[in-house]
């Protein structure tokens, strides 16, 4: 049997691990041979699993419909359970509610006359709040917090569920609680093969071509996400870091080598069970994992998972370890900027915090969809 030189044989399995050869699955082994695959990553790759976990009623393709309205015209209550979600509407006639809960997220309507819409949804890329106002006005999406040359709006301050997420350094020790909501992803986008990422475009004079592609309303609630997203990632990076836009797995993984060198560890924030707003304590066993270098991957609103990575020299990581009141356990990623003096001086942490840009590091857990990549 004829042995290939060494040359030719390290030629031979480039080709065999591009990016076309490869699943995302296989390239990540290739790629990071010893980095455990996070569990974020895992449930983005195969959100049907997560699906069937969380659902405890197994409900067929054409879905459940429930009509209370004892046969009056425009009244009651219709309940549909399907694929895309669950709908409840009162019917009454220019009025009552409308929630739809599903894969494409959170959605409630008050239906009053001139009441407009209002969105909020803690799980979502890092929590995105929407309003459309009275009728006729445009929806408006405040910006991912973790986008740090933002200001934040008043109504972030007060209704955005990650705004308990930021803290300062010095109280992340063993015996401190926090008030905290790790929010169930309920954004089910998938990532998709880099060869086909590659083909569609991501920019803001494409927005037309995109909307068409994955027969998005212009103007629609997921029509306002997607642009706020690409607009995000346009946007320049604010000094001292610097920024990219994934939109695969494989480049996400490219990205965070070429930053980071050779990488010791991808992690994500991990919770026992979805819960609401309690108090967590830090309990013994805080791990720092980096004392310096890092890129940070948050999960965007898209049509497909998009994360809006930043590398910076001025992060420190740790796992957390968390017990809330209920006795649920969780390890949680905080990642601590020790340069914030480029930031937006009206950004949510230091609205929060009540400190001011550079004077002292701010903190922040990552939601269950984010990534922090480590070097070794």
């Amino acid at each position: 049997m004829k042995v290939l030189s060494p040359i030719l044989a390290c030629l031979a399995l480039a080709v065999v691990a591009s990016h076309a050869a490869l699943s995302p699955e296989q390239y990540w082994s290739y790629k990071l041979p010893n980095t455990p695959m996070p569990k974020a990553v895992k449930e983005i790759l195969h959100p049907e699993l997560m699906e069937e976990k969380r659902t405890s009623v197994n409900v067929g393709g054409g879905g459940v419909n429930v009509n209370t309205g004892k046969g009056k015209p425009g009244g009651g209550t219709h309940v549909n359970v399907g694929r895309k979600g669950v709908g409840v509407n009162t019917g009454k006639p220019g009025g009552g509610t409308h929630v739809n809960v599903g894969r494409k997220g959170v959605g409630v309507n008050t239906g009053k006359p001139g009441g407009g819409t209002h969105v909020n949804v803690g799980g979502k890329g890092g929590g995105v709040s929407v309003h459309t106002g009275h009728k006729g006005k445009p929806v408006n999406v405040n910006v991912s917090p973790f986008v740090y040359n933002y200001a934040a709006s008043e109504t972030q301050i007060h209704e955005d569920p990650n705004v308990a997420l930021f803290f300062l350094e010095k109280d992340m020790h063993p015996g401190a609680t926090m008030s905290l909501h790790f929010t169930e992803n309920t954004e089910k986008s998938a990532f998709l093969p880099y060869q086909t990422a590659q083909k569609i475009p991501f920019s803001s004079d494409k927005l037309p071509e995109i909307f068409n592609k994955f027969s998005v309303k212009p103007g629609s609630l997921k029509a306002e996400m997607m642009k706020n997203t690409i607009k995000e990632c346009e946007q320049p990076a604010i000094e001292g870091e610097e920024k990219y836009c994934a939109t695969s797995l494989e480049s996400m993984i490219d990205y965070s080598i070429s930053k980071l060198g050779k990488v010791d560890q991808a992690v994500s924030t991990e919770v026992e069970k979805q819960t609401p707003t309690q108090q967590y304590t830090i309990t013994a066993g805080v791990q720092k994992m980096t004392n310096g270098k890092a890129v940070v991957c948050h999960k965007q609103n898209y049509a497909y998972a998009v994360f809006y990575c930043h590398k910076s020299e001025t992060t420190r990581a740790y796992m957390v370890p968390l017990e809330g009141a209920d006795g649920t356990k969780a390890k949680a990623v905080a990642v601590c900027h020790t340069d914030t003096s480029a930031w937006n001086p009206k950004h949510l942490a230091f609205q929060v915090l009540k400190v001011e840009p550079g004077t002292i590091p701010v903190c922040h857990f990552l939601p269950r969809d984010h990534i922090v990549w480590v070097p070794k």
